[in-house]
């Protein structure tokens, strides 16, 4: 098998690779995170999605193309030009949502449903208000983070909290976890209570 064969990529994949490079985006998620989500959501119907850290738009394709016509999605970001861009490739897709604000600001106002997919790829919902953010996942509903092998992009000292969320996920008995050595270092848990 070779995973690297990817095939089916978001018809808008390739157009929102090539702005992420005109802009000189230095974040995106890698390809095989993305046919990861894809499946993943496409798992639920009707599903209620997050994403924590829009970026470009890049993750957001594959997760918009695992959709059903009944799921909805909501993206945050704290950079306008980069929800900017993402509205401009999703701002009339109905079922998705796109937000500028603080990540973090969010997480403590949101008060509505929980969500049947968390994707945090962004220091809220991962490093920071990771409690409130688990509580927002259903029960049978996924809690993904990747980038959790080291990065090259990586501050002094991030390694740290890199093994204390890891070590945090560890102990909490409502979740079940795997830890995946693939891609970027990757995080799938569950909620099970």
């Amino acid at each position: 098998m070779n995973d690297s064969n990817i095939l089916d990529r978001p018809g808008i994949h390739p157009e929102i690779e090539k702005k992420s490079k005109e802009i000189g985006f230095t974040m995106p998620s890698d390809l095989y995170i993305g046919t990861l989500l894809r499946t993943l959501v496409a798992s639920k119907p009707k599903a209620r999605v997050l994403e924590l850290g829009t970026g470009i738009g890049l993750s957001l394709s594959w997760m918009v193309d695992g959709m059903d016509n009944d799921s909805k999605l909501i993206t945050i970001d704290n950079d306008p030009k980069l929800t900017g861009i993402a509205k401009q490739y999703f701002g009339s897709d109905g079922r998705v949502e796109i937000i500028c604000a603080d990540g973090d600001d969010w997480i403590e106002q949101y008060d509505d449903d929980s969500f049947d997919l968390i994707f945090a790829d962004a220091w809220p919902g991962k490093y920071s208000q990771i409690k409130e953010v688990l509580d927002l996942v259903k029960v049978g509903g996924f809690y993904i983070i990747d980038d959790m092998n080291a990065q090259p992009n990586w501050p002094d000292g991030h390694q740290t909290n890199v093994d204390g969320l890891i070590h945090y996920l560890e102990n909490r008995d409502d979740f079940t976890l795997t830890k995946l050595n693939w891609s970027t270092g990757l995080v799938i848990a569950v909620r099970n209570k």
